[in-house]
């Protein structure tokens, strides 16, 4: 249960413009669609990809880290990616039966084969988008549990683009079109609560010391 108190407390140390900025951003986030990035071994694509999450909207990503270790922590941290809630995996397969049980279905991107086009892709349920490594895309245990795969047209010689870039253009287009249907795509009040208070904790320097304080004077 939320703390309602103690969140409106802690946002007399923000300023109002700060505070309306939460708000709004709260207003647009969604966990109706997610991201899933597969063993993805440059850091700064990683990095991207969540700065793309928290521009369009997006507030849960999924990191899976089989092959290459924990990698993200002391790399990625205090910048846009705060803001975005980061699920880490060890195991695709772990991931997968999360997100299914969830009730998400599993789109998987690829620039080849039998796809859904992106221009064509209509979002009618919880989706959640699997982005696969630099240079060999996404495994099989993805591709043999998808519910789904997706690819972004392309008319050049490139077969293929950056995960980065291919995910902001999947995002930009998806989250737009989510926006503008009748799906239940925004957060739950309680939810937007749980993220106010997680918010304006991280904004306040020194905030535990002044939990602290708070809970001894009441």
């Amino acid at each position: 249960m939320i703390d309602t108190d103690l969140l409106h407390y802690l946002e007399g140390f923000l300023t109002e413009e700060r505070k309306a900025r939460f708000q709004y951003v709260l207003s647009q986030r969604t966990k109706f669609l997610t991201v899933v990035m597969e063993d993805v071994f440059q850091l700064h694509n990683t990095s991207a990809v969540l700065r793309s999450c928290d521009a369009f909207g997006i507030q849960e990503a999924h990191v899976v880290e089989d092959r290459f270790g924990s990698r993200l922590d002391k790399n990625i941290a205090m910048g846009a990616e705060q803001w975005v809630d980061i699920h880490r995996f060890s195991k695709m397969e772990y991931c997968i039966d999360t997100l299914s049980e969830q009730g998400y279905k599993i789109l998987a991107t690829t620039p080849y084969g039998d796809c859904t086009l992106l221009g064509d892709y209509q979002i009618c349920e919880k989706t959640a988008l699997f982005f696969g490594t630099e240079r060999e895309g996404l495994s099989d245990v993805v591709k043999s549990r998808a519910d789904g795969f997706l690819k972004i047209p392309m008319v050049g010689f490139s077969e293929s683009m950056n995960i980065s870039v291919s995910a902001a253009i999947i995002l930009e287009t998806l989250s737009k079109r989510l926006r503008t249907s009748e799906l239940p795509w925004p957060l739950s009040a309680k939810e937007r609560l749980e993220k106010r208070l997680d918010w304006t904790k991280k904004s306040i320097k020194d905030v535990e010391s002044i939990i602290q304080r708070y809970l001894s004077a009441r």
